[in-house]
């Protein structure tokens, strides 16, 4: 079957938070049909998630005029005109199956449920994957699909029709430099620090404001589309800006949809007047678009949010998330990755997975035993699984996740060992003097060292993927290196990890807990100093490779170990 498949329609899903969950099942698609056509078929306010996607050829809107019966013919005959030769339907909805068997696409991909499998080619059970399909899935564990991350769910589809194994099970949301570009602008105009005989005054009055200390800054999304079940109280939310601002010296932005403005509003009506808040804080609910939401959490330090759209958003942007769970399950539903926190309480009747927590649905296992009657049921209303949560447990959480190590990345050719073209010999790798000495000094001084290198000679067949692994470890265990990263790819590949886009260090943010705007990039070309404005760190240009100046680097030294001794000056 796979070599008939040339021209493939995705049926997405409906909901923002599943169609981020769904980005590794169509990436993988894409990685095993590099060659093949691919079509996501969507609504248009899931659209936007995938604008630029490399893995997606084109999107194709469900409309609401294809919402009619009749509207549902004339899009399986727009289908049909496409000559699609398989449909693969992440989407349950027996509307998905219909209208693509409508269409007479060949080959249709799906689960077999909401009374849909007549309509399918190539239906798939729910039911606990079976041992032998674990491996790549879920650890060798027998767990009821359903019970598992719903990541997974997706993966698990195109692993029992078209035998396709994941590389990376984490989503990753993709956004153009000119979309950082305007969230940083904006961002920069709207939060400015707060004027030092302000912030004096207050620290004399037992306010908490440090002016010595980093200014981290935090999203807040207190919204959830999905019911009030998903959210924590306003008023906490309030308790915990007061507590960011105090304590943190910490800038706020506010996240919400049209729908909730109002959430957003009161919250702001409760922190109050006091200049120390307002100049911290910035209000965008209903003001963005998807991605313009996107790019401002992008820029981020953490994200605190309610199970939400925003969380999957948050966490396939590589940005550590305190996720508050009450009526989901967080096993299920959680931010993929590592570093986040998700906070529940452990109610017997949460997770119920109820919109709302009303007066006539209240979980009678809440109840004491001796008042579990019909009548208690109409007299009680709790929210505890939310009311239960705390400032201090979601205010703990943040610190403890709160990204604060410094870090100096650096570019490997030209930079720590001589520039040879493509090396793919040890016996050409030749290590600049003073290298080791320097970054010794570095990690007495409290850095992470990372490195992050473009090696497109793999891609080019010039260097085995082998030998740059082999090489990277080398240097690691030899220079006392924490970790480091390399790109693949040719340059004109699309992917997210060739420097200057700055995924690896988003990455190393996540599992290092690195202060990217405390931190430091040093390489031999403009790159590397485009790599270190990206993130808010500062670049220095070493003169020992490609690059002789660049208008972009803040420093530029003769070589490495005077690279050293600016940053060591500059935090002393």
């Amino acid at each position: 079957m796979a070599e008939n498949i040339k021209k493939i329609l995705i049926r997405g899903v409906n909901w923002v938070g599943d169609a981020v969950l769904t980005i590794p099942a169509i990436s993988s698609i894409r990685e095993a049909f590099p060659d093949a056509h691919i079509s996501l078929l969507v609504k248009p306010w899931v659209a936007e998630i995938f604008k630029e996607s490399p893995d997606i050829n084109e999107i194709i809107l469900y409309e609401e005029r294809f919402n009619s019966f009749s509207g549902k013919f004339k899009l399986a005959r727009m289908l049909k005109a496409r000559g699609f030769s398989t449909a693969i339907l992440l989407q349950n909805a027996f509307d998905a199956a219909f209208i693509t068997w409508l269409a007479g696409i060949p080959e249709r991909i799906g689960y077999s449920r909401d009374y849909r499998r007549l309509l399918l080619t190539s239906p798939v059970p729910v039911y606990p994957i079976r041992k032998r399909a674990t491996s790549s899935l879920s650890n060798g564990a027998k767990k009821d699909l359903l019970k598992q991350h719903h990541v997974y769910y997706y993966l698990n589809l195109i692993k029992e029709t078209l035998n396709i194994l994941p590389k990376n099970t984490e989503p990753f949301f993709f956004l153009t430099e000119e979309e950082i570009l305007q969230a940083k602008t904006l961002l920069n105009k709207s939060l400015n620090p707060v004027p030092p005989l302000l912030a004096f005054a207050r620290k004399q009055q037992g306010y908490g404001v440090n002016l010595n200390q980093e200014s981290p800054l935090i999203g807040i999304n207190p919204g959830a589309t999905y019911g009030s079940a998903k959210r924590w109280m306003p008023e906490r939310f309030t308790e915990l800006i007061h507590r960011i601002i105090n304590d943190l010296n910490g800038r706020v932005v506010l996240f919400g949809s049209k729908s909730e403005v109002g959430i957003t509003k009161e919250i702001i009506e409760k922190v109050g007047q006091d200049p120390v808040y307002t100049s911290h804080i910035l209000n965008t609910a209903g003001k963005t678009n998807l991605r313009e939401l996107a790019a401002l959490i992008s820029e981020c330090d953490t994200l605190i949010t309610n199970d939400s759209g925003p969380m999957h958003i948050a966490s396939a942007l590589l940005v550590p998330v305190v996720a508050i769970f009450g009526s989901t399950d967080r096993t299920v539903t959680g931010p993929l990755g590592d570093r986040h926190k998700t906070i529940s309480k452990d109610i017997p009747c949460s997770p119920c997975m109820k919109r709302e927590c009303p007066v006539s649905t209240t979980c009678l296992p809440c109840l004491p035993a001796g008042r579990r009657t019909r009548q208690a049921r109409f007299r009680e209303k709790h929210l505890k699984c939310m009311t239960e949560i705390t400032t201090d447990d979601v205010f703990n959480a943040l610190k403890e996740i709160l990204p604060n190590a410094k870090a100096v990345f650096l570019d490997r050719d030209g930079t720590l060992i001589e520039d040879t073209g493509y090396l793919n010999s040890f016996s050409d790798l030749k290590m600049f003097p003073g290298v080791k000495e320097a970054l010794q000094g570095l990690k007495k001084a409290g850095f992470k060292l990372i490195g992050v290198t473009n090696q497109s000679g793999i891609a080019r067949g010039l260097v085995s993927e082998e030998f740059v692994n082999a090489s990277n470890a080398y240097l690691q265990e030899n220079l006392g290196i924490d970790c480091f990263y390399y790109c693949p790819h040719l340059p004109d590949n699309g992917c997210q990890c060739r420097k200057p886009k700055p995924m690896f260090l988003r990455k190393a943010r996540l599992k290092l807990g690195i202060n990217l705007k405390s931190s430091y990039v040093i390489g031999d070309k403009t790159i590397d100093m485009l790599l270190a404005k990206a993130v808010g760190a500062k670049g220095i240009l070493v003169l020992t490779g490609h690059d002789k100046e660049s208008e972009h680097a803040d420093f530029i030294a003769q070589n490495l170990t005077e690279a050293v001794d600016w940053i060591l000056n500059e935090n002393r």
